[in-house]
């Protein structure tokens, strides 16, 4: 089911609709969202060369940058990658990434990674991937001091990884090794250290660790192997004949995983579950069948099947993503298994946006995104039906849609395995982040009984402005990285060169958190300036506290400091994006003076300190600088 990315529709007409998408591309009229859309379908090995090929096209004609991420990657390894280079390229649109992949020399991955003067080296990477077999590193036979040939082992990936991070800005991702499927001594190769399943097995474990203390992004190949079974990955004749490292049938899955990774990366993953209820979340219909007619938890296997989906979502929901409803049924009768079941494990709270009625869910989807002030592109649907699925997917090609099987039993496991939720790292801000909106819905509540003046003074707001810091590192990139609407220019930065800013003295770095008699708004802005110029490099803002007068809060801020560097004035620029017209005349309401550019276009902005005065404002504000 997972080897064969079955969550993927099948994918009709594919060389009819590239062919129209090649054609565009050389008409001039080609878009990223043309070729997101072919990738969505479930292509084989040689579909995914067709793509890539089209890709490079595309990429080829200079286009302006559309919606789609863009990222350039190095691929290093063992044996033959030709094949998954094209994968990857053609796989990272479903993720909504353009990639444009740049493979080493056959056999020279040590050259490629230490050679400062190679051609990979020098090819401009934002990421690396480091792609490596245990007959390469030394792990093929057993040994009497499985230590020291271990130690071999990563000595030598980390010599790669240490090469190529002087190069890939970005950071370097490095995919765990796969152990054999032959077993030496039986199962008893698990317990004695020198043969090689353990050597490989320690040798993932420093992987782990090196990406635990962000040396690395790991990409768990090892596991994905596992999930298809060692007998099938491993294909001997192709290694012997060809140096192929696995069935090359499964190179569409390898390059799916791959470019998940690069996704949570560059901030594409998806943030919000939307779920159906009957039949989804529970068996039968509420309606017909009544509370106590629905099957659901211990003591029937349909039952536990639906209590098993519930609990999946639950479990994302804690580790930060949001969970919404969107179902056919009378409001007040879809919510009453949350509120009498007793054996539901999501409850009402548990639920950001609940859409219950008897409109097409297109539309409420729509309605949906709205409400959490995300993107169409951060939802994903989980349907049983396959009508509803198919008019979602009609209507609304940016909302994922897994295909399901008819028994719910197996929903999680579609769910999941596809990847929409693929993380690089977790703090305590994604666990709160389902809490932060539901939190932010009982605000616009709040604010719809009070005048604005009185609202915001009722908030008893403190805003903490600090430097960046490791702490929140990878909270700051995270959030550069997925930030679209409120974000001035859309320049992305990873999570090293995030930390390559927190330890310039020339740039002067502010995250902002906002707690509010709700909660804890968590992060909320992350700003870049540079301080020889005073050009405000970066400037995004959670769309959750629009109206709160932050803006004001972080420009006194940023005015406060230039004064202290001496300038007389600021600089500000805003980048259209597809996505960040609402900030298109930000600087201008702050007060900032345009020099130059036309509206719907690059536009800059001045702000003379001499005129500037700072206001008074509904918030304490605390300085962690």
């Amino acid at each position: 089911m997972l080897a064969d990315l079955d969550w993927l529709e099948p994918a009709t007409d594919f060389r009819v609709r590239l062919k129209a998408v090649r054609a565009a591309i050389a008409e001039g009229t080609g878009d990223e969202e043309q070729l997101y859309a072919l990738a969505l379908g479930r292509l084989d090995l040689n579909q995914l060369g067709q793509l890539a090929g089209a890709v490079a096209s595309y990429v080829a004609t200079d286009a302006a940058p559309g919606p789609l991420a863009r990222v350039r990657l190095g691929v290093i390894g063992s044996g033959t990658l030709g094949l998954i280079e094209p994968a990857i390229a053609a796989s990272a649109l479903r993720h909504r990434v353009i990639a444009t992949v740049v493979g080493g020399d056959y056999g020279s991955a040590m050259q490629d990674a230490i050679d400062p003067q190679s051609a990979l080296r020098t090819a401009g990477l934002d990421l690396a991937l480091i792609a490596l077999d245990y007959r390469t590193l030394g792990l093929d036979r057993a040994q009497p001091n499985p230590g020291a040939a271990v130690d071999a082992a990563a000595a030598m990936v980390g010599a790669m990884v240490d090469g190529l991070a002087a190069s890939a800005a970005g950071g370097v991702m490095v995919a765990t090794i796969v152990p054999p499927v032959e077993p030496l001594f039986g199962s008893f190769d698990a317990v004695e250290p020198g043969s090689v399943a353990a050597q490989v097995a320690a040798l993932n474990a420093r992987l782990a660790d090196w990406a635990r203390d962000k040396r690395i992004v790991l990409v768990d190949i090892a596991r994905v192997a596992a999930w298809v079974g060692l007998d099938r990955w491993h294909d001997a004749g192709q290694w012997h004949s060809a140096k192929l490292p696995f069935d090359p049938d499964l190179i569409p899955l390898y390059a799916d995983v791959v470019a998940r990774t690069i996704a949570a990366v560059r901030g594409t993953t998806r943030k919000c579950l939307v779920l159906d209820l009957d039949n989804t979340l529970w068996g039968g219909i509420i309606g017909d069948d009544g509370v106590d007619g629905i099957a659901l938890g211990q003591g029937s296997a349909k039952g536990e099947a639906f209590l098993a989906i519930q609990q999946m979502a639950l479990g994302l929901r804690q580790r930060g993503i949001i969970l919404a409803v969107c179902s056919k049924n009378d409001d007040d009768v879809a919510r009453i298994p949350f509120r009498d079941h007793p054996d539901m494990p999501l409850k009402e709270a548990h639920i950001a946006s609940f859409v219950a009625n008897w409109g097409d869910k297109a539309t409420n989807l729509r309605a949906i995104a709205s409400a959490l002030n995300i993107g169409l592109d951060s939802l994903v649907f989980l349907d049983d039906n396959p009508v509803e699925r198919a008019q979602v997917r009609r209507e609304r090609p940016l909302v994922a849609v897994p295909e399901v099987p008819a028994d719910p039993a197996l929903y999680p496991r579609i769910l999941l395995g596809a990847g929409y939720f693929e993380a690089v790292a977790f703090a305590q801000e994604d666990r709160d982040r389902a809490d932060q909106y539901r939190a932010n819905a009982e605000r616009a509540a709040f604010a719809g009984t009070s005048d604005m003046v009185g609202y915001l003074a009722s908030l008893d707001m403190v805003a903490d402005i600090r430097p960046f810091d490791a702490v929140n590192r990878a909270r700051i990139a995270q959030l550069i990285n997925k930030s679209n609407q409120f974000n001035l220019t859309t320049r992305r930065y990873t999570e090293a060169q995030v930390a390559a800013l927190e330890a310039d003295p020339a740039k002067l770095t502010m995250q902002v958190r906002l707690t509010d008699r709700f909660g804890d708004n968590g992060m909320i802005s992350v700003i870049v300036v540079d301080r020889a110029t005073w050009e405000i490099d970066t400037w995004l803002m959670s769309c959750r506290v629009l109206g709160r007068r932050m803006e004001e809060a972080v420009l006194a801020h940023i005015a406060a400091a230039a004064r202290d560097g001496g300038a007389s004035a600021l600089t500000g620029r805003y980048l259209p994006s597809v996505k960040n017209k609402m900030v298109a005349g930000h600087f201008g309401k702050l007060g900032f003076a345009k020099v130059s550019g036309e509206d719907g276009k690059e536009t800059v902005w001045r702000l003379d300190l001499a005129d500037y005065a700072a206001p008074e404002l509904p918030m304490r504000i605390v300085d962690g600088s």
